[in-house]
């Protein structure tokens, strides 16, 4: 078997750590570099960080944050948040970053997702989708979960997947910073209808939690971020649920 993922995920506004609820309400939890070397020193498989604003801002993403964070950390980093083109992916990966979440870039132009893969590898490529569940639909936002589209969550992940995305990271909005835990059918949903990892995100709020959706969601791995801020419950505390539940996991100091 696989072995189960636990990744850390740090929001990043103004080159600070934040977190909210519904991608809203958002505080301040600290530096990036220094919570990523923490969690990686917990036993965090992958670190990823998010820039929230950035698609809407306008703005590019975070080199500079990413090569201070390479220099520190030895798990894999995956960056993504205000990267529009093939070349954004380029100067990403050279800054450090072992992979590039895309996101509404690839709605806006999906030719930049197959042009990525084909540049720089699937392995490198992760499609980021964010969904908000409408009637019995879910629907994907672009824009840091603030714009609807038209596009249904099962059938824009196999078409990213189609055009060369490695990974899905899947989150739902409303679950986000709930701790209600994961939205467990759509992460299945989505899970069944592709054939590469998808990482599931939006709602963590105990280590029982992320075995289940690791479980009866199907997922691959599970990104957790404002338990693990506000000393909820820890990497290594998460990582023994995990591996008492038969889950395989990657075995650190901590676990």
């Amino acid at each position: 078997m696989l072995t189960r993922r636990l990744i850390v995920c740090l929001d990043v506004r103004d080159g600070r750590v934040v977190k909210g609820v519904g991608f809203k309400e958002l505080r301040d939890v600290g530096d990036p570099v220094a919570l990523a070397t923490y969690y990686e020193e917990e036993g965090a498989d992958e670190v990823t960080y998010l820039d929230i604003s950035a698609s809407t801002e306008g703005r590019g993403t975070m080199l500079d944050l990413a090569r201070r964070t390479a220099e520190r950390l030895f798990v894999p980093l995956a960056i993504g948040g205000g990267v529009r083109s093939a070349d954004d992916v380029g100067r990403a990966l050279r800054s450090g970053a072992d992979k590039v979440c895309l996101n509404t870039a690839i709605i806006a132009r999906p030719e930049t997702l197959a042009e990525s893969a084909r540049r720089f590898g699937s392995q490198c490529v992760v499609a980021s989708i964010d969904v908000r569940r409408e009637g019995d639909q879910w629907r994907v936002y672009s824009h840091g979960g603030h714009t609807a589209t038209s596009l249904g969550a099962v059938e824009w992940a196999v078409e990213c997947v189609e055009r060369g995305a490695g990974e899905i990271l899947l989150t739902s909005i409303d679950r986000d910073g709930g701790r209600t835990g994961y939205d467990i059918e759509l992460t299945r949903a989505v899970s069944q209808a592709v054939g590469v990892p998808v990482i599931a995100s939006g709602g963590a709020g105990s280590a029982a939690h992320v075995v289940d959706v690791l479980g009866e969601g199907h997922a691959d791995a599970a990104l957790v971020a404002g338990i693990l801020h506000d000393r909820v419950t820890t990497v290594g505390a998460i990582k023994r649920a995990m591996d008492a539940a038969s889950l395989p996991v990657r075995e650190t100091a901590s676990v």
